[in-house]
């Protein structure tokens, strides 16, 4: 399973979501489960919420992806930063050929978008 946290899903995190820290969770305790960070909703996330940044970093189930020149290329292309990254980052990959679902706890900001979500929502 590979999950992509936009910058909501990053900021409930931090403010204690459950579904957000099972998936956490899940992704340190379980070989086959990913969670991925994309640096731009990282920086959207430190900013709604201090602190934020630091303390998902440090987590070691979650790969932070950096802002490379396709990455940045698709970016330049969207309205904000965060959700270009996070919809990128969800995208499929040779390593991903079904690409990521994205959790968040906006989901009606990725409707019409390429990507599959997961509602942390309660």
């Amino acid at each position: 399973m590979h999950i992509v946290l936009d910058e909501t899903a990053m900021v409930a995190a931090g403010q204690g979501n459950v579904l957000a820290s099972r998936l956490i969770h899940r992704a340190h305790a379980e070989a086959d489960w990913f969670l991925y960070a994309p640096s731009c909703a990282l920086v959207e996330a430190d900013r709604t919420r201090p602190g934020t940044a630091e303390h998902l970093a440090s987590l070691p189930g979650i790969t932070i992806l950096d802002l490379d020149l396709p990455a940045a290329l698709a970016v330049a292309r969207q309205e904000t930063w965060a959700a270009a990254h996070s919809q990128y980052a969800a995208q499929p990959t040779p390593d991903r050929p079904d690409g990521a679902v994205v959790a968040t706890t906006f989901p009606k900001r990725w409707e019409g978008e390429p990507v599959r979500i997961l509602d942390l929502n309660p």
